[in-house]
This record gives structure tokens, sequence and C-alpha cells, in this order.
């Protein structure tokens, strides 16, 4: 899910260079919702995995 995250966000930076708003800002905005889902479940992972690692 990172790597959809960075190549949305490179799509972005390359619709804007070359001047399409529409896109880069579109791009941009689903880079960002992926980042968050990304960061949303790598923590659930962590917290899933130290309490799996407590219990006897």
């Amino acid at each position: 899910m990172l790597y959809w995250a960075i190549l949305f966000f490179v799509v972005a930076i390359v619709a804007a260079v070359f001047g399409f708003g529409g896109i880069a800002s579109a791009s941009a905005g689903i880079a960002q919702i992926l980042f968050f889902i990304f960061l949303v479940l790598f923590i659930v992972a962590l917290v899933a995995r130290a309490l799996r690692g407590r219990t006897p």
C-alpha cells in the first residue's frame, strides 16, 4: 500500500510540473488517503504483534 501511495505522489508531482492541476490534486489526494490507511494498518499490526507476544 505504501508503494501505491508513493506512486500516486510521483504522478501528482509529474502532473503538477506539466500544468495539469486537476490531475495533480486528485493524485495527491489519493496518495494522502492511501498513506493514512497504510499508517493505520501498520499501527494495528504493531499493536496486534505486541499483544500476541505477551500472552502465554
